[in-house]
């Protein structure tokens, strides 16, 4: 399918398109056309909207394809204007000739998301929304689907409506009383009930921020750091995880210098495994010990840390210091004994709070149970169609901004601060509000520098 919008969309497909019954034969000059021609719709301008209309591109007498048109009128299209969609058939061939005979009668080849930010700017959506078109192109995950489905259809840019409305009230409110400064006496803002609606603000705006960490690990999958001394399998692990050999393994201690990084659906939910280099007490080489260094950085950032020891050499008094060592992370950890199938331990109860598996790499079942722990470690809750889940970026720091504006306003309307200094204050959060749904966005720079990210098409 190739679409053309804009004001003389119409106009330049009426130039190549000629309608005609299926099955009619083709006429050798178009121009032969007339008013008492059977058809029943002699040119595009005439077709109603959201009409499909079966007939021939040509030019000059060449037929090029058999086609449907369908054509939108402005406003009801999904950027606003005229819009003509023509659906041909898939040869490479018919699709760059028709390219090219629309260019030479006046069109030109869309910018990545030309179509999209068309719709932004005349007024189909709001840059939130309009961002969540490429999010659903983009998701390859039922979370990451839900989630785009939910801010393309507005569940987020109606949270951030509702709370600039608010605000709106009481900054004019405010304002107001500016203008009669020599009447001191007058308060149109009542401030306590400014105050717990500024707090109420606060909580929302802290809450959407801190849905941040969901949304990107829905996104850009969930990190988990697989750590331990060399040669206790981590490598052995990420390859059995993915079914392929993706890491190298070798016998030989300190393989593994830098960390790799790959995902992995597991039950719906994207992962992102983190095979990092072993961890040891001293070493002389310096590659290495940088790569132990990122193995403490990238267990830091982890969700999920997944400990192995090697069944054959750790004892059991090493693995419970290893426990107290790593609780310092705060986070979920799996501790996993690995050789299993030439040990062939039990596990120990080292806490309430730590789980402990013993596994063979070699073994599906185990692998299986590495999910099985690592999904119930986390415990992922199912998202919610309705869920407000914030997965950009620009968005979250549009948030922190909002909400350290606001908390200005809550400590201000504690000092009892003049109406002018919490009006700046107000007016910057609705700023930051604004920027998200695109309301506060006027430079080219910005949106080129957003939309660039899109597909041709879109």
């Amino acid at each position: 399918m190739i679409r053309v919008s804009g004001p003389e969309a119409i106009m330049i497909c009426d130039q190549l398109f000629k309608p005609g019954k299926s099955g009619e034969p083709a006429k050798k000059d178009y121009s032969e056309v007339t008013e008492d021609d059977p058809l029943p719709f002699r040119r595009l301008a005439g077709v109603p909207a959201n009409k499909v209309v079966y007939g021939r591109i040509c030019r000059d007498g060449e037929v090029l394809d058999d086609v449907l048109v369908t054509v939108f009128r402005a406003p009801h299209s999904f950027t606003g204007e005229d819009t003509v969609e023509i659906s041909c058939h898939g040869s490479f061939f018919i699709q760059q000739q028709l390219m090219q005979w629309l260019i030479e009668h006046g069109a030109f080849q869309a910018l990545p998301g030309e179509f999209t930010q068309r719709a932004f700017l005349n007024g189909k959506m709001d840059l939130s929304q309009a961002e969540a078109v490429a999010d659903l192109i983009a998701s390859t995950s039922a979370g990451m689907h839900r989630l785009a489905m939910n801010q393309m259809r507005g569940g987020f840019s109606g949270e951030l409506h509702l709370l600039r409305s608010q605000l709106l009230d009481f900054v004019s409110l405010i304002e107001l009383e500016l203008d009669f400064g020599d009447h001191e006496e007058l308060e149109f803002a009542d401030r306590p009930v400014l105050r717990v609606l500024a707090v109420k603000i606060k909580d929302k705006i802290t809450g959407l921020a801190d849905s941040f960490a969901t949304g990107n690990a829905i996104k850009n999958g969930i990190p988990v750091a697989i750590i331990g001394k060399p040669n206790v399998g981590k490598s052995t692990l990420l390859n059995a995880l993915l079914n392929e050999d993706r890491a190298i393994v070798s016998d030989i201690p300190g393989t593994t210098r830098d960390s790799i990084e790959e995902t992995l659906f597991i039950k719906g939910r994207l992962f992102r495994f983190i095979d990092t280099a072993g961890l040891r007490d001293h070493t002389t080489d310096l590659i290495e010990a940088l790569g132990v260094k990122r193995s403490f950085e990238k267990a830091e950032k982890a969700a999920i840390i997944l400990y192995l020891f090697d069944l054959t050499q750790e004892e059991a008094n090493e693995v419970i210091q290893i426990n107290h060592w790593l609780q310092k992370f705060n986070k979920p950890f799996l501790m996993i004994g690995t050789k299993n199938d030439i040990a062939h331990r039990s596990p120990m109860h080292i806490s309430d709070h730590v789980k402990e598996i013993h596994i063979s790499c070699k073994e599906t079942a185990d692998i299986e149970r590495v999910k099985n722990n690592i999904l119930h470690c986390l415990d992922l809750q199912p998202l919610e169609a309705n869920d407000v889940i914030v997965a950009n970026v620009r968005h979250y720091e549009a948030l922190c901004h909002a909400g350290k504006a606001i908390t200005r306003v809550i400590e201000g309307l504690d000092n009892q601060l003049s109406g002018d200094l919490l009006a700046q204050d107000i007016r910057e959060c609705l700023h930051y509000l604004g920027e998200i749904t695109g309301g506060e966005i006027a430079t080219e720079e910005v949106l080129g520098n957003i939309f660039s990210k899109f597909c041709i098409g879109k």
